[in-house]
C-alpha cells in the first residue's frame, strides 16, 4: 500500500508555506513561491514526478510560481474557477474531486473569506483522510485576513471566513492535519499562533472561529485588523496575469563612484548587513534592512514600488539571498550590488561613512533621569515606529507615533532635535533610524525589546 507524505517548503521571510504531497512516484505541490527551484530539488531529491500544481487562492502576499513550476513539469495547474486569469488552467470550484494518482486524491472544499474564491484541498490516501491545505482559510490559531480585497468587503467576507472554517471543521475528522499557507509571520493572516502543527481536532478547542458564533468572531477579527504591506496591491494583478520564470543570475555590479551616484539622486541602496554591524558603521545614505530580519517585507513596504534598488552585502552569498527573497514579491531584478564592507563601498572615502550609537530602554530612562552614559545625547524626541494597533496596546509615556509606513511620508511630523528611535525589537527601528539619518538627523538607535521598557523603569501608558 502506498504512503502518502508530505512535504512542507519554508519560506519564513514572508511566513508562508508551501507543500509537497506524493506517493513515493507522483507529486501534487500547493502554493508553490515564485523560486520553484526548491521544489523541483526537492522532487528529484524524493525521485518524484510533478504532476498537479494547486493555488488555494491569488496570493496578496508574494508572486506564485505556479504557472511557471506547471509549465515546465507539464503538470496539469488547477485555480478556482472563479478567478478570471490571463492563462490557461484547469479550473476548479467546490465539490470537484481530482485523482492525483491511484493512491491520492483531492477533494475541493469552496472556502470563501480570505478571498471571495478561496478553495481548500481535502487530501484524501489509502487509509483515508489524510488532511487539509487550507491556505488562507483555517490556519493555526487563527484564521486568514479578511480586509486585502478593500476594507468595504471586510466585514462581508469575515462573515464567510467564519461559515468556511465551520464548513471544514464538520467535514473533517478530528485528527485530520491542517496545511495553511500564511500564518507563520505572513501579514495575511489575522492573528499569529506559535505552534508548528495542527489538527481539526486541536483547532476546534483553540480557534476563534470555532469557538465563538459568527458575531463575535466578526467583531473580533475586524477589530485586530492593522496595516499590510503596500506592495501587497501589486501581487494580485501579477498572479492573475500569471508570472513566467525569475531570473536569479547576478546584477551588475557597483563600485564606489556607481554607489555615489546612485545615493546623491535620491535611490535606495540597501545594506544586507545586521543592524549592529550597520551602527557601527555604514555608507552614509544607504539603509539598514538586514538579512536577519524580513528584509523583503520591509523593503517592499517603503520603497516606491518600480524604483531601482541597489543591494550591499559582505558576500555575494547575501546578495543573492536578498535577490531572491525580493523576487519573491515581484522586484524581479536588482539595479545593482556590490559586496565587501563599508570602507570598500566609500572608495576609502572616510567622510562618506556614518554610525550611530546604539541603546537600550535601560539606556533611555538613565539619560531620562540625568545619569545615562556620557556618549548618548539626551533625546529631544523618542519615536516608536510601530504599528497604530501596537501603540494603542501600550507605549512609552511621551512618545511621539509614526508608525514605520508611515515614516517616508511623514517625517514632518518627528519634532526637531535628537530622535531616539525604537520598534518592538530594533529591527524597523534601525530602518527607521537610516530613513531620519539620510534625512540629515542625528538618531540614537534603541535596539531592545519593548517589553522591556516597563521594567527599566519607564512608564508605559496605553
Amino acid at each position: 500500500m502506498a504512503t502518502i507524505s508530505v512535504e512542507v517548503v519554508e519560506t519564513s521571510s514572508l511566513g508562508d508555506r508551501s507543500y509537497l504531497a506524493h506517493d513515493g512516484r507522483v507529486a501534487l505541490v500547493v502554493d508553490p513561491q515564485r523560486d520553484i527551484d526548491r521544489v523541483l530539488m526537492l522532487a528529484g531529491r524524493l525521485g518524484v514526478r510533478v504532476t498537479h500544481v494547486a493555488e488555494t487562492h491569488l496570493h496578496n502576499d508574494y508572486v506564485s510560481g505556479g504557472l511557471a513550476l506547471a509549465r515546465l513539469t507539464g503538470a496539469a495547474y488547477l485555480v478556482a474557477a472563479g478567478d478570471a486569469v490571463d492563462f490557461d488552467r484547469l479550473p476548479v470550484a467546490g465539490g470537484d474531486e481530482i485523482a492525483v494518482s491511484d493512491a491520492m486524491r483531492l477533494a475541493a472544499v469552496a472556502t470563501p473569506g480570505h478571498t471571495f474564491h478561496h478553495l481548500s484541498y481535502v487530501l484524501t490516501g489509502p487509509s483515508g483522510v489524510e488532511g487539509v491545505f487550507t491556505g488562507g482559510s483555517l490556519l493555526f490559531g487563527t484564521t486568514g485576513r479578511t480586509d486585502l480585497l478593500g476594507a468595504r468587503h471586510a466585514r462581508a467576507l469575515a462573515h464567510r471566513q467564519h461559515a468556511s472554517a465551520r464548513r471544514l471543521a464538520e467535514l473533517l475528522p478530528d485528527g485530520a492535519r491542517i496545511w495553511p499557507t500564511h500564518g507563520f509571520g505572513s501579514f495575511c493572516a489575522s492573528g499569529q499562533s506559535d505552534i508548528d502543527a495542527s489538527t481539526i481536532g486541536r483547532e476546534r478547542d483553540a480557534n476563534p472561529a470555532l469557538r465563538l458564533e459568527a458575531g463575535d468572531f466578526v467583531a473580533q477579527t475586524l477589530a485586530g485588523l492593522d496595516a499590510y504591506p503596500a506592495y501587497y496591491a501589486h501581487m494580485g494583478a501579477r498572479n492573475t496575469a500569471g508570472a513566467g520564470l525569475v531570473d536569479l543570475t547576478p546584477a551588475e555590479a557597483a563600485d564606489a563612484a556607481r554607489l555615489r551616484e546612485r545615493i546623491a539622486a535620491g535611490e535606495w541602496v540597501v545594506d544586507l548587513r545586521s543592524r549592529k554591524a550597520f551602527a557601527h558603521r555604514h555608507l552614509a545614505g544607504t539603509l539598514s534592512f538586514g538579512l536577519d530580519g524580513p528584509m523583503a517585507t520591509w523593503v517592499g513596504w517603503l520603497a516606491p514600488w518600480g524604483a531601482p534598488i541597489t543591494l550591499l552585502g559582505e558576500t555575494a552569498e547575501q546578495v543573492a539571498t536578498a535577490q531572491r527573497e525580493l523576487a519573491r514579491i515581484g522586484i524581479d531584478r536588482p539595479a545593482a550590488a556590490a559586496t565587501g564592507a563599508p570602507e570598500d563601498w566609500a572608495g576609502g572615502d572616510a567622510t562618506r561613512l556614518g554610525e550611530w550609537p546604539l541603546a537600550t530602554f535601560a539606556d533611555l530612562a538613565a539619560v531620562r533621569a540625568g545619569r545615562g552614559p556620557r556618549h548618548l545625547p539626551a533625546p529631544d524626541v523618542v519615536l516608536d515606529v510601530r504599528l497604530a494597533g501596537e501603540w494603542r496596546a501600550g507605549h512609552v509615556e511621551g512618545a511621539v507615533n509614526v508608525p514605520l509606513p508611515e515614516l517616508p511620508d511623514r517625517p514632518a511630523d518627528v519634532p526637531a532635535g535628537t530622535v531616539w528611535v525604537h520598534c518592538g525589537s530594533g529591527y524597523r527601528a534601525a530602518a527607521a533610524a537610516a530613513l531620519l539619518a539620510r534625512a540629515g538627523r542625528t538618531v540614537v538607535h534603541v535596539d531592545d525589546e519593548f517589553d522591556r521598557a516597563a521594567d527599566a523603569g519607564l512608564t508605559v501608558t496605553g
